[in-house]
Parts: structure tokens; sequence; C-alpha cells
């Protein structure tokens, strides 16, 4: 889009409203997300439902699309029989889906894409992400994120996004990997209470993004509201850059029933704490969809 400012313009401006789970919003338009590859099987199979996703968030009010390339990467589909090749272009693709959408909608207001980078344990399909820990060194992780990393800064998003980092070994990886590309990033880790999942003190795993001039914005996402209360004012103090927050709705993953459970505990008006606490960039991950971003950014345009 002509004129548009970028996003750490825009974020020294005000708070930005991000989108919410891609992984819901496919589900409630009826696409089965049982794969290894999640909602990133669907930039094969269906690229046209993943930009639908992304218009309904830039409908209700969501300034930033973060693409579906969460679960993409070469070895995961590699395991599918997809070649070098056309996994790399797959991974564009990820991006021109939130571009499409951004053309899309009919809304004048500056729209920008944040090219997702999951971690490690999102390409094990087996839930270590929430945990960490993989047994692999820093220059191992690196060696895994660079390329695709590579391939999506290639394809010229506004942002890319570190995210659900579980531990402060892999936030260091993917800070390294991430020199030299020319794209800012936000880092995003999950967390549990004070801690990182893999139960480091989020004070010392929030620090290195104080260093790293590529880093724009620092903070958590796909844990509890109630978590995300904490590390807002302690990323904001740490790293004095602006804070990037979006949990999931508080409900409660059953691994085994393979359901949710629990009550919401997600609101609209919480967002407000978040912003006085050094957010900038608010939004929500799974079970956030477009129907409580609205309200999100209804209560952050007061």
């Amino acid at each position: 889009m002509s004129g548009t400012p970028s996003l750490a313009e825009a974020l020294a401006d005000g708070t930005v409203v991000l989108d919410g789970g891609m992984s819901n919003q496919l589900a409630s338009a009826g696409h089965d997300l049982s794969d290894e590859l999640w909602s990133a099987r669907l930039l094969a199979e269906d690229p046209e439902a993943v930009t639908a996703a992304h218009l309904a968030y830039f409908d209700a009010g969501a300034d930033v699309a973060i693409t579906a390339s969460y679960q993409a990467t070469f070895e995961g589909f590699a395991r599918r029989g997809t070649g070098q090749d056309e996994a790399a272009a797959l991974l564009a693709l990820s991006v021109e889906c939130a571009r499409t959408a951004a053309r899309r909608s009919r809304t004048s207001r500056p729209l920008w894409v944040a090219a997702s980078v999951g971690p490690y344990g999102a390409m094990l399909a087996d839930g270590s992400e929430y945990r960490g820990r993989y047994g692999r060194s820093v220059t191992e992780l690196e060696r895994f994120h660079r390329p695709r990393m590579e391939v999506l800064a290639a394809a010229a998003p506004d942002v890319l996004a570190l995210e659900t980092v579980p531990d402060t070994d892999e936030a260091e990886a993917l800070l390294r990997a991430l020199r030299g590309l020319g794209v800012p990033a936000w880092l995003s880790y999950s967390v549990a209470g004070d801690r990182t999942r893999a139960g480091q003190p989020l004070e010392d795993a929030f620090a290195p993004a104080a260093r790293a001039d590529e880093v724009i914005a620092v903070g958590v996402n796909c844990c509890t509201p109630e978590d995300a209360d904490h590390a807002v004012a302690l990323a904001a103090r740490v790293t004095g850059k602006p804070v990037v927050v979006y949990p999931n709705s508080g409900e409660e993953w059953d691994a085994r029933a393979r359901n949710w459970t629990g009550t919401p505990t997600f609101t609209a008006s919480r967002v407000t704490g978040w912003r006085e606490s050094g957010a900038r960039l608010i939004g929500g991950c799974c079970r956030v969809g477009p129907e409580t971003i609205s309200s999100v950014a209804g209560t952050l345009s007061w």
C-alpha cells in the first residue's frame, strides 16, 4: 500500500491490532486441521481459504495478519513428499495470501503482514513447542530456522513473527538466524507463569532481544491472558521496546480428549491494561476469533 508507514513507525505512534487464531478461523469455516501440517496444509490444497481467513480478521479490525507458515517447514513438507522448491514456493505463498487479503479488504487503514516463524517443536508436531529443551544445540536450531526465514524474508513481509518460542536457546538461535535478512522481527515467547515453557525466568529470556536492533517488539503469545498480564510489564521494563501480546482465549486444550475445556478469560476490556503496561501490538492466538478482535479494535480505538 503506497505511503504505508513501517510497522516500527506505527508502533512509535500508538497501538496496532493483531489478528486472532488462524486455526480456529479455518476450523470454523469447515476445514479439517488434524494433519501434522495443521493450517499449513491448506497452503497447498486451498490457499483461497487462507486468504479468506486473513480477510475476516482485516474486516474485523485487525491491522496485522500473521501468515499460515507457523507449521510450514522444509522438513515437515518433505514428510508429505513435497520437494524443496515446492516447499519454498508454499512458504512464499503464505505471505502472498495475506497480501491478497489486504488488497481485498475494504478498509483504508494501513495493513501489514507478519510472516510466522514457528518453533522447532511445531515441525515435530508432538506438542514439544510447549516444552522446549529439544536436545538440539543453538547452532543446530539456527541451521534449522535460517533457510525458511530466508525464503520468508525474500517474500517481503513487513515483519517476521518469531513466535511461540519455548526457551532461551531457541530464541538465541532465531536471533542469530535473523541477522542480515533485512527484515525486522518481533520475538514472542510462550510462557507459564513468570517463566518460559522450558522454565527459564522471563527476565532472562527477554534480555537478549533488547540488544537486537532487528527486533521491533518483544512479548508473549499462546499463553493464558492471566500470564500475559505479568509478562507485558516485565517485557517493557527489561527491553525498553514495544511489547507484543496475543494470548489464547483462556480455555485449556485437553490433548487426550482433543478438545478445549474451561471458560474464556480473554475479554476486550483486558487489553487496556496491557496497553497501559507497554503493549503496542495486541491481538489473540488460539480460540480468539474475529468477533473478539473486533471488540479489541473497538476498545483500543478509545
